[in-house]
């Protein structure tokens, strides 16, 4: 549900711009776990008025990326190993769930946008194994953008508004970990547009989870999540 990576139209509101800025900002780490969301601060950087920001910090709330602080305001909810685990674990029931349909609806511009949503992020990946660390946030929006493309002829809005939802969360973990598996992920990304391309619902679920536990390991590894 990253709100910048395939817009379908433009913010009707400012309102709904500050919101979309600021649970970008949230997920891509750029406002990290404990930092206190001050209303004035708020303003001047997202041009929303206090109220408006009120509105927002409580629509972030109910998301989970917000918490509250009885009286004293709002800051971006923290990180735990135990909360990465489970959103790794429901991520990875959501997803397998949605392959499995959408393999086996999927007509051939399904299979175009999954070809060319791995392209995009075939290139980066070969970027940055060369080193080319300069543009991790579209990497991830690449990164986004398969996953999604691999589920999005399920045929069901919930399944892959759910996924969305808990795909950011986990996504927020690797940018906090700066978590990059190197050839390890690319391959299970290429053996998971093989498995699309082949209708191999069953091999591709277990790509996912080796690929999903693969990854909360590593974050985990970098020492930065506690």
């Amino acid at each position: 549900m990253i709100d910048d990576v395939q817009p379908v139209s433009q913010p009707s509101t400012v309102g709904e711009s500050a919101y979309q800025k600021i649970r970008s900002d949230i997920v891509f780490g750029r406002l990290p776990p404990g930092r206190k969301l001050k209303l004035d601060r708020l303003k001047a950087d997202y041009g929303a008025s206090v109220s408006t920001l009120r509105e927002i910090l409580n629509r972030l709330h109910s998301e989970r990326l917000v918490v509250a602080e009885g009286q004293k305001g709002f800051e971006v909810a923290p990180v735990s190993i135990a909360n990465l685990r489970e959103i790794a674990a429901l991520r990875q029931l959501l997803e397998c769930r949605a392959l499995e349909q959408s393999f086996r609806a999927g007509d051939m511009e399904w299979e175009g946008r999954v070809v060319a949503a791995h392209h995009r992020l075939a290139r980066m990946e070969e970027r940055m194994a060369q080193g080319d660390w300069t543009h991790t946030e579209e990497w991830k929006r690449y990164d986004w953008q398969f996953h999604q493309a691999l589920i999005s002829a399920c045929g069901s809005k919930m399944l892959i508004d759910n996924h969305a939802a808990v795909f950011d969360k986990y996504l927020r973990y690797q940018m906090i970990a700066l978590s990059y598996r190197g050839d390890i992920a690319a391959n299970e990304h290429a053996l998971l547009l093989e498995c699309a391309l082949e209708r191999d619902a069953a091999r591709a679920s277990e790509v996912l989870t080796r690929h999903v536990a693969g990854g909360v390991e590593h974050a985990l590894a970098t020492g930065t999540i506690s």
